[in-house]
């Protein structure tokens, strides 16, 4: 299995990924980038260091300067990499997956993406023909650059208002403690802390708080000490999710719509983007407040696309990504950026988290659900099938998968981009119809 998937570069130390694929990796990138200066970080994973080093030495060999921001999350790699006018940026990371697991996401000038579609195929191919044998003297300077300060004002820039309340974090020994503290001291929170020192063991629970598991934790520290919510971030703290008051967590689509609000107050009027799989209600209420709300494709080099073509000034998934215009030059998605920005939401509300969302729950969702269907082929000859069944729907979309819709209840059919699984979401007016349709749906996904 190749370990260029459509978004990043990602596999298992030392089967699939190795110090030699490090090297090919960097100076592949800093030949096809045709870079002057690349921002590198990496994570906490025991490999990441040794493959830190030779991932540099490839790209020095390059003849391309390196700014090593040293342990880093990757939204501190994209603010760098914009800050310092960079030809480019790798973030060393494998984000969410286990620990055995390591990987590099890649971005070009002003932290745009390189995807599948848009240039990691070059790199794939660069990286199976360069050299391994090193150059006797690299080329590139590396100096070392500490970006911590300057990305603490970047992020608090995104909200304005801090209320004096009670919050519950997790970092799940991932990344955003990295910034995390220097931040928190800034704020007038009083803070429980889970797991906030960076190790790439996860010796206390996987880095994925999608998986409500992984969340058990900063649920019950919500509820023991009355936080006024919760936040829990992957390994490399591009995503959050978030808890209520309640203990209970929030679909990120919801907090898609809620955040919005307070991006639209600094920007009225403005684009919203939110993905396939959101709720009805998303939508509904981003043009509640005034905002202009656009439906996208899933996955993050996608998403930035298509706010710079719309210029739009922020964009939600159902995977706790959230998208920020930060400046006329740089969209990044950063879990600490959606912290501040929800803070600034309570400010405001002066409201119970709970209290904004129940709101929004006014639909009945499924939930995403995965089911394994073997090969790329047969989940295509599958998603054409259904396809069929409901020609006659209101709408049939496959701007990302299927995506049809009804007057009373819609769904998406989609194969995932790094795993052998297809995907349903639906969402219907009334709990009968959801349960009856969905029901269906993956009867016929089997």
């Amino acid at each position: 299995m190749s370990i260029f998937k459509a978004y990043d570069i990602r596999g298992i130390v030392p089967d699939q990924l190795d110090a030699t694929t490090a090297h090919q990796v960097g100076r592949a990138t800093a030949r096809f980038l045709g870079a002057r200066s690349i921002v590198v970080g990496r994570d906490a994973r025991a490999h990441s260091p040794l493959l830190m080093e030779q991932l540099i030495r490839g790209i020095r060999e390059e003849g391309v300067e390196v700014v090593d921001l040293g342990l880093a999350a990757t939204p501190m790699v994209y603010y760098a990499v914009d800050h310092l006018g960079a030809c480019g940026g790798i973030m060393l990371t494998a984000s969410h997956n286990p620990a055995e697991y390591n990987g590099f996401k890649i971005c070009r000038e002003n932290a745009i993406p390189v995807g599948g579609e848009t240039g990691l195929a070059e790199i794939e191919a660069l990286t199976a023909s360069v050299t391994t044998e090193p150059v006797a003297e690299p080329l590139g300077k590396r100096t070392e650059y500490d970006a911590v300060a300057g990305y603490v004002e970047h992020v608090l820039a995104v909200g304005g208002r801090c209320p004096e309340v009670r919050a519950a974090i997790d970092c799940g020994n991932g990344m955003a403690a990295v910034a995390l503290e220097p931040l928190l001291e800034r704020l007038p929170l009083d803070v429980t802390r889970l797991y906030f020192e960076p190790d790439g063991t996860f010796p206390n629970h996987p880095a994925d708080p999608l998986k409500i598991e992984n969340l058990a934790d900063v649920c019950a520290a919500v509820r023991k000490t009355g936080a006024a919510f919760g936040v829990a971030f992957d390994g490399d703290a591009d995503r959050a999710v978030f808890i209520d008051e309640t203990g209970n967590p929030v679909p990120s689509d919801l907090m898609t719509a809620v955040l919005a609000r307070s991006q639209l107050r600094h920007a009225p009027g403005g684009t919203v983007l939110y993905d396939l799989r959101s709720s009805w209600a998303t939508a509904e209420e981003i043009e509640a407040a005034g905002g202009s709300a656009r439906m996208c494709r899933v996955g993050h080099s996608f998403v930035k696309a298509d706010m710079r073509r719309e210029d739009a000034i922020f964009a939600g998934e159902l995977s706790g990504h959230f998208y920020f215009r930060f400046s006329p030059t740089l969209v990044a998605d950063d879990g600490l950026a959606a912290f501040i920005a929800l803070l600034d939401v309570l400010a405001e509300a002066k409201c119970p988290l709970s209290a904004l969302i129940a709101p929004l729950r006014r639909y009945f969702a499924s939930g995403e659900i995965s089911e394994d269907a073997g090969s790329r082929e047969r989940m295509t000859a599958i998603m054409e099938q259904v396809a069929a069944e409901h020609a006659g729907a209101d709408e049939v979309s496959w701007m990302d998968g299927l995506l049809v819709r009804y007057e009373d209840w819609w769904f998406n059919l989609r194969p995932s981009n790094t795993e052998p699984l297809l995907r349903l979401n639906l969402e219907a007016k009334t709990k009968a119809r959801m349960i009856e349709e969905r029901d269906r749906l993956v009867a016929r996904m089997r």
